[in-house]
């Protein structure tokens, strides 16, 4: 099946949300120090490893590649750039809020794609993805809500 330049960008540009958030999730598990935060952290950078493989597989059988030079956004997302200051501070109610920022830009660009004529199969292997993501932003955004009034 061929794959129309829309489609292409639109799965490219999922990937990368994706890599920021699998990089952004990992950086953060190495440094956090609370040990619930450092399992669900690397749970949510495993999540969206086998996001990108899935993500790929189907460039792959519509007849493209992931081409990882190609990222118009560059190396990591804004989104995750206060990440580090956030870890370093060692204030978790601060870690939860950057991590629910990066959550935000992933839960947009689903949202995007999903308003996007795709092939079933991939329409329905990006829903689950956006599930997946909305329900990682919102367990964020509860546990930094719980954080505050700690």
């Amino acid at each position: 099946m061929a794959i129309n330049k829309e489609i292409g960008s639109t799965i490219h540009h999922l990937i990368e949300r994706c890599k920021d958030g699998a990089k952004g999730y990992l950086t953060a598990s190495e440094d956090v120090e609370d040990k619930d935060l450092k399992d669900l952290f690397k749970k949510y950078a495993v999540q969206r490893d086998s996001m990108i493989t899935e993500l790929q597989d189907q460039l792959v059988k519509m007849g493209s590649l992931d081409d990882e030079s190609s990222s118009i956004e560059g190396t990591v997302h804004r989104a995750w750039i206060d990440l580090k200051s956030a870890l370093s501070s060692r204030d978790r109610r601060r870690v939860l809020e950057e991590c629910e920022r990066g959550e935000d830009y992933a839960v947009k660009a689903y949202k995007e794609a999903l308003d996007k004529d795709l092939p079933a199969t991939l329409k329905q292997i990006v829903q689950q993805q956006y599930e997946d993501v909305k329900r990682a932003h919102d367990h964020i955004r509860s546990l930094r809500d719980a954080a505050k009034t700690h």
